[in-house]
């Protein structure tokens, strides 16, 4: 395994525990996200040029539609919380109120 794929592999744990140790801010746990897609992204491109099949070029493509879609909940959601909270704190959300 060569050292990009451990440093890229490390990132994303590096992003997951992140995404689960520093909970108290809305903003961290999305940026911790975009971390981990911008890894795995980074990983499956790297190895779809590896592989030089035709098929695996539409993979990565795939994913950053994802991660694209997943930035703009992401950030629709925090300014929604933020505007009707006042805080991106993740404790003073109620999620049984409607």
């Amino acid at each position: 395994m060569s050292p990009i794929y451990i440093n890229l592999m490390m990132a994303f744990i590096f992003s997951l525990l992140g995404t689960l140790l520093f909970r108290s801010h809305l903003m961290s746990t999305l940026l911790c996200l975009e971390g981990m897609m911008l890894s795995l992204f980074i990983m499956v491109t790297s190895s779809a040029l590896n592989t030089q099949s035709m098929i695996t070029y539409v993979i990565p493509i795939t994913m950053l539609v994802f991660g694209a879609c997943e930035a703009a909940i992401g950030l629709a959601l925090l300014v929604m919380i933020s505007n009707t909270y006042g805080t991106d704190y993740v404790q003073n959300l109620n999620l049984l109120q409607c």
